[in-house]
């Protein structure tokens, strides 16, 4: 039987920090979960929920705080999902991001991690060990998204939108988010505002009625441009006209207006149909020197100023004189195969979303880049298709969905036997879980955290393996 029952209280001293930023304590050796609890804190909780061998517990008083505690800018920090680590000071953060990659790579994957500060320079550490890179960091890490997406709904009556309490769907109504653009939050409050106005229902996602499910917007950060996309069950938006207008006055940049129709009673937002409302039905952006079209649909990294640092490093990690063939595996809108296409002799990109190849492609055209060949399907099946046409890659770059790769892939891949792999991720644990397998036949060189998200608790990751033969 667990030591505690719900509803006691108790005090925890906090040893450890989970992925997602939670305090890890525990009460005569049953391990308790607390939100907003930091390591080396000791704390006064009250138990939840109890499980056989874990629960979780709320914070009520901080009975000796963390050096590395600060206070949290935003107001409702407290009770939003969204930013786990906004009370952990922002260094301390990047340290537990570098860790949360080696702990992953070790207990999953199997392998030695090199002790921090170890192989700096990218050679080996210590005999077989992996070298994790200090994860860097932004120098202002806050406003860094150029993505929101909002829920509406209503309460006592009212039109709401905001960000789901964790573990909840209940929305918390907020006019401003600190690490969204601030033309983002401009655009929600005058949806909201000109919605309720309008009489233009709030979805219930109980009752599965109303009208407006959720606005998102996308920014250009190098452009300014704005994109906004209304989310509806319907088409007809009552007095939409006057919905647009208020869009365009209130928010200077905006530069597209769309609409995106999902009917159905489910937690994905984008439904099949998209219809433009007004101006362009795309924005554009820039990586680097890169020019990219932005659709309501199309994936494009949040963080621009963390993206351009990523994927330097991912084409540094590709090692590329200009002679190389490259394959780019989860493509998307052709983001890293157009920057791989700068320095290879010619990328070959795959993607599943029949959407985003179109992007792709128009994104090479405008930017004159001709050494690029972009195919719609899933990497599992075209790649070995291209394996079969003689293509025959030097390199070959992956950047998976939090899922991480296709089993058929990764056994394409070693069977294809490119001299260099470079694996991208947005998931330490399903990196090291693919990483594992690719071991057969590769050397994890080294690996480098970036940190695309301050203040939650996600981690991007770069990795540069080495074919076994070739290896010194």
């Amino acid at each position: 039987m667990p030591p505690v029952a719900v509803g006691q209280i108790v005090d925890v001293e906090v040893t450890g920090l989970t992925h997602e930023g939670a305090g890890v304590g525990r009460y005569q050796g049953y391990t308790l979960f607390i939100a907003q609890a930091l390591v080396g804190e000791r704390v006064r909780v009250r138990v939840e929920h109890v499980k056989k061998n874990y629960g979780f517990a709320r914070l009520l008083q901080i009975l000796e705080p963390s050096v590395q505690r600060v206070a949290p800018p935003c107001p409702v920090f407290d009770r939003c999902g969204g930013c786990s680590l906004q009370h952990l000071e922002y260094e301390a953060q990047l340290r537990h991001k570098r860790q949360i990659v080696a702990d992953n790579l070790q207990r999953i994957g199997g392998f030695t991690v090199a002790a921090e500060g170890d192989g700096a320079s990218g050679r080996a550490a210590a005999g077989d060990a992996v070298i994790v890179h200090p994860t860097i960091g932004m120098a202002e890490p806050w406003r860094y998204r150029n993505k929101a997406q909002v829920p509406i709904g209503e309460q006592d009556g009212g039109l709401v939108g905001g960000f789901y309490a964790e573990r909840s769907h209940t929305i918390i109504d907020i006019d401003q988010c600190l690490i969204q653009h601030e033309a983002s939050d401009a655009v929600v409050r005058v949806v909201k505002r000109t919605a309720a106005r309008l009489g233009i229902t709030p979805y219930d996602e109980e009752q599965h009625t109303g009208l407006l499910r959720h606005v998102v917007t996308k920014v250009g950060a190098k452009t300014g441009e704005i994109m906004v996309v209304l989310i509806t069950t319907e088409e007809f938006i009552p007095q939409r006209e006057l919905l647009i207008e208020a869009i365009r006055r209130e928010v200077p940049g905006v530069t597209s207006i769309v609409q995106n129709i999902n009917p159905e009673r489910t937690n994905v937002i984008f439904g099949r149909k998209t219809i433009p409302l007004w101006g362009r039905d795309v924005i554009y952006d820039y990586i680097g020197s890169v020019k990219f079209a932005i659709s309501a649909r199309s994936f494009y990294q949040v963080n621009p100023v963390q993206t351009e640092i990523l994927y330097e490093k991912t084409l540094q990690y590709a090692g590329l004189t200009g002679n190389e063939t490259v394959i780019d595996a989860y493509c998307g809108i052709g983001t890293i195969s157009l920057f791989l296409a700068q320095q290879a002799a010619h990328v070959y990109g795959v993607e599943i979303v029949p959407e985003a190849i179109a992007d792709a492609r128009r994104n090479a055209e405008q930017n004159g880049i001709g050494n690029v060949t972009f195919a719609v399907g899933a990497a599992e099946e075209v790649i070995p298709a291209w394996k079969e046409q003689g293509i025959t890659p030097d390199v070959i770059v992956v950047d998976p969905p939090r899922k991480g790769c296709d089993e058929a892939l990764l056994t394409a891949i070693l069977q294809m036997r490119p001299k260099r792999v470079v694996y991208v991720s947005c998931n330490p644990a399903t990196l090291a879980r693919d990483l594992k397998l690719l071991a057969t036949g590769y050397v994890v060189k080294e690996v480098q955290p970036v940190d695309m998200f301050p203040h939650t608790g996600h981690v991007e990751v770069t990795v540069r393996l080495e074919r076994k033969d070739t290896v010194n």
